[in-house]
C-alpha cells in the first residue's frame, strides 16, 4: 500500500480450510482508500475464495480482517434474478441503504436506462455484468469487490467496463479489489497487485514492476509485455 494511504482493507495472516483442503494459507493483503488493486492468479488458486472470506460469506480457520467502511461484491458469473426486471435487480443491491435512487447507476450505465424494464435474463452477457456491477453500488460501498470482470465477455465489452471503473475511481474515489484471471487486463488498471497461486501471495508490488517480472511474464502475460 502507498506511505500515508489510510488502510481500508486489511487481510492479516488469513487461513481458510474446506474439510481437510486448505484454501488459503497464511494471506496478507491490503487496500487503501481510493486505491484500485488487483488480485490475479490461475483458477482454483484461491481469489474468489480471498474475496467470500472478506465479504463474510466464508469463515475462515484463522487470521483477521479489517475493513473500516462498506464493501459491496460483485460476484463471479454475475448472479443476477433473471426473471425480475433490470431496474428490480438494481435496487436489490440497496437493501441496507435508504436512498434507493437508480439515477447514479444510469449515469455511469447509461445503455441500461432503455433496459430498465427488460428482464435480467434476457441481456447479453456484458448488459448483465453491467447491471451486476451497478445493483453493487446501488450499496454505496467505500469498497467495490469485482470477482472476475472479464468472464465470458468480448474484449472490446471487457475494455469498456474497465473504463468505467477507473472513471468511478477516478470520480468518487471509491476503492475497487479487482480479482482477476486475466493479468494484462489488471495490471494495466490497477496501481497495485497481488498474485496468488495455491492459496499463497506469491508475488506483490506495483504493476509496473510485476509486468516486468520474468515470472508473471511467463506465466501470465504470455511472455514479454508490450505497451
Amino acid at each position: 500500500m502507498p506511505e500515508g494511504s489510510e488502510p481500508l482493507l486489511e487481510v492479516h495472516d488469513l487461513v481458510v480450510r474446506y474439510g481437510a483442503a486448505t484454501a488459503l494459507d497464511g494471506v496478507d493483503l491490503a487496500v487503501g482508500r481510493a486505491e484500485m488493486v488487483a488480485l490475479v492468479g490461475p483458477n482454483g488458486a484461491g481469489k474468489t475464495t480471498l474475496l467470500d472470506t472478506v465479504s463474510g460469506l466464508v469463515a475462515p480457520a484463522a487470521g483477521r480482517i479489517e475493513l473500516r467502511g462498506r464493501l459491496a461484491q460483485v460476484p463471479e458469473g454475475r448472479r443476477l434474478f433473471p426473471e425480475m426486471t433490470v431496474e428490480d435487480n438494481l435496487r436489490l443491491g440497496a437493501w441496507r441503504v435508504r436512498d434507493r435512487r437508480v439515477g447514479p447507476v444510469y449515469e455511469l450505465f447509461p445503455h441500461l436506462v432503455e433496459l430498465r424494464r427488460r428482464k435480467a435474463g434476457s441481456l447479453s452477457c456484458g448488459e448483465q455484468q453491467m447491471v451486476a456491477v451497478g445493483r453493487a453500488l446501488m450499496g454505496q460501498p467505500d469498497l467495490l469487490a469485482v470477482d472476475e470482470l472479464s468472464l465470458g465477455l468480448a474484449p472490446q465489452i471487457v475494455d469498456t467496463l474497465a473504463e468505467h471503473l477507473q472513471d468511478l475511481n477516478r470520480r468518487s474515489g471509491m476503492a475497487i479489489l479487482l480479482v482477476e484471471q486475466n493479468a494484462r487486463l489488471a495490471l494495466d488498471i490497477c496501481s497495485r497487485a497481488y498474485v496468488i497461486e495455491a492459496g499463497r501471495i506469491a508475488l506483490s508490488g506495483p504493476s509496473e514492476q510485476l509486468r516486468s517480472s520474468p515470472e508473471v511474464q511467463a506465466a501470465y502475460l504470455g511472455g514479454a509485455y508490450e505497451e
